[in-house]
């Protein structure tokens, strides 16, 4: 019965456990396939390899990291006093770090 019990429970956690890891927005990964699909060729192979890299930076980067880091490199795109502050800062280096590497293990598995 405890088994049966436990199983159930976990269960009800199954999708606040899925939830946290599928924190991206749709048109968050719908952006990032249609600009890694127009980098990389418009074609259906492309769609399932950007689709998978995009899920795999979900699951090690929470959407919260990734729209910072994605708002950190293009501020240090721009020119001028603003962006040093974007360049310097090692909390904001790390923060761009993490997206990179996330990126990277999407790379070496989907592409």
């Amino acid at each position: 019965m405890r088994a049966v019990a436990a199983g159930f429970v976990a269960l009800l956690a199954w999708p606040a456990a899925a939830q946290s890891v599928n924190d991206y927005p749709t048109n968050a990964r719908v952006e990032y396939v249609t600009t890694c699909m127009a980098t990389n060729g418009n074609t259906r192979e492309m769609l399932d390899r950007c689709s998978c890299a995009i899920d795999r930076i979900a699951e090690i980067l929470p959407y919260d990291g990734y729209v910072g880091a994605e708002t950190i490199l293009r501020m240090q795109q721009t020119n001028g006093e603003r962006s040093s502050m974007f360049k310097g800062m090692a909390q904001m280096n790390e923060t761009v770090a993490t997206l990179r590497r996330a990126e990277a293990e999407a790379e070496i598995i989907c592409f």
